[in-house]
């Protein structure tokens, strides 16, 4: 049930204007993706989102032990305009068979 209302809150966050002022989001030219096929690696993903872009850097996050994707990674662009259409377009798209959440990234509280 949380798990709902959070992703109605960030689906919110990056809708409103307004809502910036409320949650705290990381730079605007981060994306978090999510929902990501275990296959898919950092090229399939930058190829994926390059056509909004120029982007600085894509990151597939994974386990550190198995080395096998944790099914989330990371795209910045350049500028925010491009993070912003990419977000816009590629949220709930289908990459690798998997349909795919998009959201800005969020500044992490601490952690290592």
């Amino acid at each position: 049930m949380m798990q709902g209302l959070g992703a109605r809150i960030a689906r919110r966050s990056h809708a409103s204007p307004l809502a910036g002022g409320i949650f705290s989001r990381g730079s605007c030219t981060k994306l978090f993706v999510g929902g990501l096929s275990y296959d898919t690696n950092e090229p399939v993903l930058k190829d994926a989102f390059c056509q909004f872009g120029d982007i600085i850097e894509v990151k597939v996050i994974c386990d550190h032990v198995s080395g096998k994707s944790k099914g989330y990674g990371f795209v910045q662009f350049e500028s925010e305009a491009a993070a912003s259409t990419a977000l816009n377009e590629m949220d709930g798209k289908s990459l690798d068979g998997r349909d795919i959440r998009v959201h800005y990234a969020q500044k992490r509280n601490g952690g290592l």
